[in-house]
């Protein structure tokens, strides 16, 4: 597939794609150039993208990324370090799910403020007399 189609699949740019891809995050598994060199993309680079995506919405870098991906192709990665990795990326998103539990503690707060205070003015409009024109 074209690169447009692949953009429009994974909800990522054209750019963003031709960057990972620069990066090492695409290989020549997900991408080959025809005798135009237009790049082609398979059905499995859509899938690998939005896993990327995912990835870095939970914390992981670009260079982590590249660290496992390469390590991963070349059956490099120890079973030891991938649990390291986990485990990190694990607490980065305990501490961000924390950390979102306490805004929306917050926001809640404050909402139930401002329509307690929406309710008093309601009822004070209710009680003094209506006037058509002002």
């Amino acid at each position: 597939m074209k690169i447009q189609t692949l953009a429009q699949r994974t909800g990522l740019t054209a750019p963003t794609i031709r960057y990972y891809e620069k990066e090492g995050l695409l290989n020549k598994r997900h991408v080959r150039r025809g005798e135009n060199n237009y790049r082609d993309y398979c059905e499995e680079a859509a899938d690998h993208l939005r896993m990327i995506k995912k990835m870095q919405n939970v914390g992981f870098t670009i260079a982590e990324l590249k660290e496992v991906i390469k390590a991963d192709e070349a059956n490099e990665l120890s079973l030891s370090r991938v649990v390291e990795l986990l485990r990190q990326k694990m607490q980065v998103i305990k501490r961000k799910k924390d950390e979102l539990e306490q805004v929306e503690t917050h926001l809640a707060q404050k909402l139930a403020n401002k329509m307690a205070l929406m309710d008093a003015n309601e009822k004070e409009k209710s009680t003094s007399p209506h006037r058509i024109f002002t």
